[in-house]
């Protein structure tokens, strides 16, 4: 008998903690997901209180504030920054940090973003492309800002044109949301999602 693969429930969140997820995950009313994704910008102890409390998986990539982070906290998250990593039938790819502005750590100029990219060429070759991009900034010219800490790099417009992912989600622009619709923009056949605070996806 043939088996049809269900719908995985994610978890999205980053740049400041939800007030009203926290009570949602301390009072086990959140319904089930199979998976948490951090955007960035979130605390390395708030992370492991997800990680601990949900009892799932969590991916991470580092905002440019998250400068407590180590080898070993957030306890039990797999940092997928430059990799591409698999859950179930979904090929995930990280990208930390945001455009250069006052050289802190997590800040990249363009060029640099771009050779790391690059340099994934044979990992996008043998697990056969990537279905989500997790990233903390946005794409140049859609969700970002003008100046340039919040400018979205263009190396990850050239990413969604060349290899079309299902999903590219992010942090690091602040806005408040009033459906789940206003936080997504879609480029050709790519969902470009923002996560601000937190989100709950169904891919």
């Amino acid at each position: 008998m043939k088996t049809t693969p269900h719908n995985l429930r994610i978890l999205a969140v980053s740049d400041f903690v939800d007030k009203s997820l926290t009570q949602r995950v301390e009072d086990k009313t959140l319904e089930p997901v199979d998976l948490i994704i951090s955007c960035g910008d979130l605390a390395p102890e708030y992370l492991s209180f997800l990680r601990d409390r949900l009892d799932r998986p969590l991916f991470y990539v580092k905002g440019n504030h998250d400068i407590r982070y180590s080898l070993s906290n957030p306890m039990g998250c797999e940092n997928i920054h430059a990799k591409i990593v698999r859950f179930g039938s979904l090929n995930l790819l990280g990208l930390e940090g945001s455009m250069w502005y006052n050289g802190g750590i997590n800040q990249y100029m363009d060029k640099e973003m771009n050779k790391i990219i690059r340099g994934l060429w044979f990992s996008f070759w043998r697990k056969g492309g990537v279905h989500m991009v997790v990233t903390h900034a946005p794409p140049r010219k859609i969700h970002d800002a003008e100046d340039r800490c919040h400018m979205g790099f263009e190396s990850f417009v050239k990413l969604i044109d060349k290899r079309k992912p299902d999903y590219f989600i992010h942090g690091h622009i602040h806005k408040e949301f009033e459906t789940q619709r206003d936080r997504i923009t879609r480029l050709d056949t790519t969902q470009v999602i923002n996560t601000c605070g937190y989100t709950i996806l169904e891919v």
